[in-house]
């Protein structure tokens, strides 16, 4: 597609050609107009200038008498010739710059008439002629019809046109450069985040740099947040599947060890083979799930929540039938979890069974939707509560750690909080441990989501 700013500018360019040509037609033509009327009414008033100079002559046909011996009319081929015509159209006077350039200076007007008309002269150069027709009464009483007609050459008309369309031309071609320049300046300055965040990508690609600066513009927010989710779970999915392999790689040596002892001993027995083998497949398949469960990535579709807590409602009273308590779950019906349903499934239950097991009476499983955020900012807000001893506040931070136990007197989740804050972190959210208002604890997952 290339360059943003050579297709913004090549379009500019080519509208402001198409829109200043159109212009430069236009003004022409209406200066064309002016130039045309203003030449009528200089012949106009020509024409008034000679009707009232004429005199009889000594034969008594009416002649012009020049004023003004430098005027146009006085100067041989000057461009601007006069002549008055009787009424059988032969010319009885023509001014001195019509000798040798203008002959003939068209038909003879009838009393009243004004006409409007082109000639050539004897060199082709085209003119304007105006003529007008009037009855002349003599001293004596006598009348004549005559014809007054001036013609002026179109070549300085055509200078003007000429001049004035230069002028345009220059003044419109430095106005489309400086439209342009001032349109690629402002060009530069509004793309100039794509170019930082193209700079940005390149640093990631050099392994320069690890996700994408927060602060964009606004049409650029979306984007490159969801770039920087996208960086995040890929970054913690080659993290897990490292830790999944060594994971795998420790499970399998005690199994690995019985089929080993059990060989060495050359008496092989066919149901300790078996149970191993199923073992390590119980193990294999277990850790290539978890691997396969990468966190949020985008184009997932959003799995609801609302369905997987009733299941696991359930499921827990059915697991805990032996004990009487309440589980009640308030979950958002629209609210929808942006990840792996085997995930949330799995930390959710994991949740609920503990908070079943160390509770007196009471369970509450609460499901809500931050409303602050869009997009990849959204958070799901998962909160797991009992009515049980709770969790002391010395061992809230410990009972997260990975392979760590609490004190086996102190009442505790044990390690399965550790599963879940990995994969609550998995999806770059946070788990979080505190007491309830029921009276024992209450975890918080914040997870990737949004409404339906």
């Amino acid at each position: 597609m290339g360059s943003i700013s050579r297709r913004v500018l090549v379009s500019a360019t080519l509208l402001l050609v198409l829109f200043f040509g159109v212009m430069v037609a236009v003004l022409e033509a209406r200066f064309r107009v002016i130039a045309d009327q203003s030449l009528q009414d200089l012949l106009d008033a020509q024409i008034v200038t000679l009707i009232a100079s004429a005199e009889p002559d000594q034969v008594g046909n009416l002649i012009p008498r020049l004023q003004d011996a430098e005027s146009k009319l006085a100067i041989p081929g000057s461009g601007l010739y006069a002549g008055v015509l009787a009424m059988q159209g032969e010319v009885l006077w023509r001014s001195p710059s019509a000798i040798g350039s203008l002959e003939d200076f068209g038909l003879p007007q009838q009393t009243g008439e004004r006409a409007l008309y082109s000639l050539r002269d004897t060199r082709g150069r085209a003119l304007l002629a105006v003529s007008r027709g009037l009855d002349w009464e003599g001293d004596a009483g006598d009348s004549q019809r005559l014809t007054f007609a001036v013609a002026s050459s179109l070549e300085g008309r055509d200078a003007q046109i000429r001049e004035f369309r230069r002028g345009l031309l220059r003044g419109f071609i430095l106005l489309a450069a400086c439209l342009l320049l001032a349109l690629a300046l402002l060009l530069r300055w509004a793309l100039q985040p794509l170019r930082q965040l193209a700079m940005q990508i390149r640093q990631l690609e050099a392994g320069t740099r690890e996700q994408l600066d927060a602060r964009w513009p606004v049409e650029l927010t979306g984007v490159v947040g969801n770039l920087n989710l996208l960086l995040g779970s890929e970054r913690t999915r080659i993290a897990r599947y490292r830790d999944t392999l060594g994971n795998l790689a420790h499970s399998l040596k005690t199994p690995l060890a019985v089929l080993r002892s059990s060989i060495s001993g050359g008496n092989v027995a066919a149901d300790v083979v078996n149970g191993q083998v199923d073992r390590m497949s119980r193990i294999v398949e277990h850790q290539l799930r978890r691997a396969r469960s990468g966190g949020a990535s985008l184009g997932a579709a959003a799995i609801a929540v609302l369905p997987i807590a009733q299941d696991l409602r359930a499921a827990m009273l059915k697991v805990h039938r032996g004990k009487d308590f309440s589980l009640q779950v308030d979950v958002r019906p629209d609210a929808l979890f942006a990840g792996d349903r085997d995930d949330l499934t799995e930390a959710l239950g994991n949740l609920m069974d503990n908070a079943a097991k160390w509770c007196a009476a009471q369970v509450r499983v609460s499901v809500s939707v931050a409303e602050e955020g869009s997009g990849a900012q959204q958070r799901l807000r998962i909160v797991v509560e009992d009515d049980g001893p709770g969790i002391a506040a010395a061992d809230r931070q410990l009972m997260l750690e990975r392979g760590a136990r609490g004190d086996e007197h102190t009442p505790g989740y044990g390690l399965g909080l550790a599963m879940v804050r990995e994969m609550v972190e998995l999806y770059g959210g946070r788990l979080e441990v505190g007491a309830s208002p029921l009276g024992g604890a209450r975890l918080e997952m914040q997870l990737p989501g949004r409404v339906g």
